[in-house]
């Protein structure tokens, strides 16, 4: 049907096609650590709780920096001016705006004495009656001279009482300003009710407020002042629009790559176009079904496309090395496609198993990073099968009858294309290599891959894991002038959340009992092993005893008006002790009565207020450091209360802690179960026999090789270069199964001319393979590019082992028989 009527095949192809990219098209990408666990992970289920009456209010900075020369008051008028300027932007793209704790103070100043202990309280009313008898008595002359003369009744003196400004608690805007202790630096802090991860909605907010910015002009308050863009806002669109370029980059590379190498082996267009026409429709299909059943790609299968290119255009490369090998001896065009898909279809199908059987190891573990990744490589090996056999003998007849193949071109490269009709021998130099020294090559063979067995125990005693959370992340030097922004606005601003981990407990009352627990396991933890730093709640802001306080309070503000009137208390010092000074008015208050700018950080979407905790890290420590990521987790992921409830913690320490055990947990049966699938695959492709066995062999002497360059190199092994492992089995052994199955069909002695002939397709499939996953060593994620390598090598080796040692294997028995 195909030779006869090749339209029909075509256009069922194309409609499938245009419906797969409609779909493809629809695919999401979900950048979170915590897109890679389970749904059902209740880690998963408390970041989601906490996310959704959180969520909904991103932080952008705008960082003035000034230079040397410039005042510290041009700042502030800058900052004083884009505040309005921003606002005036409004919801949802600006819901809030402040340079500064403005606010926060003029609550605060006036009731700062409520936070001082009642003793201390206490002892500064009567220091301010004996400093104001003896300021009197001193004035009159009736000071007796052996008076000894109490505290000075200053600013000083009173904000150490208050302990304001002191080393325990430091004023940390003497001004109310967001601005760096030198003075240069100001930061005006907008919230918005668009998030980081809404690219669409969050790059309109930005403009909105870069164009704000822009008609503000800080510079023209002093030419020296520059600007830039900080905060969760700006980094969740630049992550996002980072991680788009770089999909992109890589899969047009990968692309590049499996083009430059296919028409570097054929030297022809034609057959160029015919497979990447092949392959297009298989990729189109993959992702087309993954909408359907996924609906999203997440860290570990963004970059998925190249694979499953590189991976599935094996199938077309088999064939068509068949097929032109046919033609090439004069073969009719419906006898050349009819003998291709006899002869090819059953190896072929076989690879295509066992990479099925590997990347479908994937699909039964927890860890949806791996799940997500086994199912789409999994659907993509088949799909991409179909499409060879359904679409490519059909476009090949199309193109035979357009412009015949044995029609010959005309001068050098006509010659050129006669001397590589059917490929370049890219398996020769192997069989001349495996011919010369059979024996010797075997057993070396052998006994590195036993080496490399050995010290891979070794290596894997020796937790070779991946520690520093740097490593795996995204490379963010692009993002350099950023990331430093933002880091300077959270240290300014003392930004709440940046770094801490939050808990969402159920009622407010529950907050003092947590505190009480968790404090209880840091202080428990050993010396240097402490946990977390301390736990934040906006109940820290509401001071104890308050109604037994403000009485002393109005004595203090009473006995200090006096001895102002009385010229006791210095001018220079009026200023700063009138701040302070508690309202005639002053009554107890609560978390529901602090200024929003205050409660903001600890209020969630719906106005509540009082049921968020944060944790901060332990000072000292990273949180690039995963061995004290898992303890920090480890320390509030799970606390029960006296009363018996229990809280549960998420975040990132959680998240990336659950991570790691999910992927420790999956990978022995997920390696178990694609060896065990790849050896189903090989024994009922062969019928079991002999050349099973040979099969086998070839691809466990490629593991061996890989396992000995990957301690060899130092590699540490992460949450996606594990992936290799599992899927080096299934698409390592293709290169095997190719080579036995021509060298059975040779019989004995047909060891070189399995090499010689398939030997080229072999290789070739092997670079596609491995450029495609070569192409993830340009991505801007690290763990990413650890994949790429880490796949490479094994490619690498099992094709090796494939076109040297199996056939100088079966060249040494071969001879041995005769």
């Amino acid at each position: 049907m195909q030779f006869e009527r090749p339209l029909v095949p075509l256009l069922v192809a194309a409609a499938l096609t245009v419906v797969s990219v409609v779909l493809a098209l629809r695919l999401t990408i979900q950048t979170g650590f915590e897109s890679l666990l389970p749904s059902s992970r209740p880690s998963v289920q408390e970041l989601n709780r906490v996310a959704a009456r959180t969520a909904g209010v991103s932080t952008l900075f705008i960082v003035l920096e000034g230079g040397p020369n410039t005042p510290t008051i041009a700042l502030r008028q800058a900052g004083d001016a884009l505040v309005p300027a921003l606002a005036a932007v409004g919801a949802p793209w600006v819901g809030s705006v402040e340079d500064g704790v403005h606010e926060a103070r003029a609550f605060l100043s006036p009731r700062a004495g409520l936070y001082a202990e009642t003793k201390d309280l206490e002892g500064l009313r009567d220091d301010i009656e004996a400093r104001y008898a003896y300021e009197v008595n001193k004035a009159t002359g009736t000071l007796l001279d052996e008076s000894e003369e109490p505290p000075a009744l200053d600013a000083e003196s009173i904000k150490k009482r208050f302990k304001l400004g002191t080393e325990a608690t430091p004023d940390r805007f003497p001004d109310g300003y967001y601005q760096s202790k030198d003075g240069k630096t100001l930061v005006v802090a907008v919230r918005s009710k668009v998030i980081g991860s809404d690219f669409s909605r969050g790059s309109e907010a930005l403009r909105r407020i870069r164009e704000a910015v822009v008609r503000v002009n800080p510079a023209s308050f002093h030419p020296e002042i520059r600007y830039g863009f900080g905060g969760d806002l700006q980094t969740g669109i630049s992550e996002f629009a980072a991680i788009n370029a770089d999909l992109t980059e890589v899969g047009l590379f990968g692309a590049a790559l499996l083009a430059g190498v296919v028409f570097l082996y054929y030297l022809r267009i034609r057959t160029l176009f015919a497979m990447l026409i092949t392959i297009g429709i298989g990729v189109a299909w993959t992702f087309g079904v993954t909408e359907l059943l996924i609906g999203h790609l997440n860290m570990a299968t963004g970059f998925l496309f190249t694979i499953v290119a590189g991976n599935g255009i094996n199938f077309s490369i088999i064939y068509m090395a068949r097929y032109l090998e046919a033609r090439r001896d004069k073969v009719p065009l419906a006898e050349a496609l009819d003998l291709a898909r006899r002869e090819t279809w059953r190896p072929t199908l076989t690879a295509a198993a066992a990479a099925g059987a590997a990347y479908g190891s994937l699909g039964v573990t927890e860890f949806r990073g791996f799940r997500d990744f086994g199912v789409i490589g999994g659907i993509g090996m088949l799909l991409c099968w179909i499409a060879t056999y359904l679409a490519l003998p059909s476009i090949l007849t199309l193109m035979e009858r357009l412009l015949p193949l044995d029609r010959e071109a005309k001068g050098v490269w006509g010659r050129i294309q006669r001397a590589t009709q059917g490929g370049l021998a890219f398996g020769r130099p192997f069989a001349a290599l495996a011919e010369r020294a059979p024996r010797l090559l075997t057993v070396l063979g052998v006994a590195v891959a036993l080496v490399g067995g050995a010290v891979a125990v070794f290596y894997v005693k020796s937790d070779p894991m991946e520690y520093d959370l740097r490593n795996l992340r995204t490379d963010a030097s692009a993002r350099a002038e950023e990331i430093r922004l933002s880091t300077l606005a959270e240290q300014i601003t003392g930004y709440v959340g940046t770094d801490g981990m939050a808990i969402l407990v159920d009622r407010p009352e529950q907050v003092e009992p947590l505190r009480e627990a968790l404090d209880a396991k840091r202080d428990a933890a050993p010396p240097g092993e402490k946990p977390f730093e301390k736990v934040h709640a906006l109940q820290d802001f509401v001071p104890a005893a308050q109604a037994e306080k403000i009485p002393i309070l109005e004595e203090i503000k009473q006995k200090v008006l006096k001895a102002h009137r009385r010229g006791v208390i210095p001018d220079a010092d009026w200023k700063t002790i009138e701040e302070v000074l508690p309202p005639d008015d002053l009554k107890p208050f609560g978390i529901q009565d602090l200024p929003a700018g205050l409660a903001r950080a600890f209020t969630e979407t719906d106005g509540t207020r009082g049921r968020i905790v944060y944790i901060s890290p332990t000072e000292g420590q990273t949180v690039d450091d995963a061995h004290y990521l898992f303890r920090w987790a480890n320390a509030y992921r799970r606390t029960v209360l006296p009363d018996g409830s229990v809280i549960l913690g998420s975040g990132r320490a959680v998240i990336y802690a659950d991570m790691w055990a999910a992927v420790i947990d999956d990978i022995p049966p997920a390696v178990l179960l694609s060896l065990l699938g790849t050896v189903l695959a090989v024994l009922v492709a062969f019928r079991r026999g002999l050349p099973s066995v040979y099969v086998l062999a070839a691809l466990l002497v490629g593991i061996g090789w890989m396992a000995l360059a990957l301690v060899m190199m130092k590699v540490k092994l992460n949450f996606l270069n594990f992936i290799a492992l599992p899927l080096t089995f299934g698409i390592g052994v293709d290169y095997a199964v190719n080579i036995v199955q021509r060298y059975t069909r040779e019989g004995t002695g047909g060891a070189m001319a399995a090499v010689r002939e398939t030997g080229g397709a072999v290789v070739l499939c092997s670079l596609t393979t491995a450029l495609g996953y070569m192409a993830l060593v340009r991505s801007n994620n690290f763990a990413v590019r650890s994949m790429g390598v880490a796949a490479v090598i094994g490619e690498v080796t099992c094709l090796f082992a494939a076109v040297i040692v199996l056939p100088a294997a079966l060249v040494w028995m071969d001879r041995k028989r005769a």
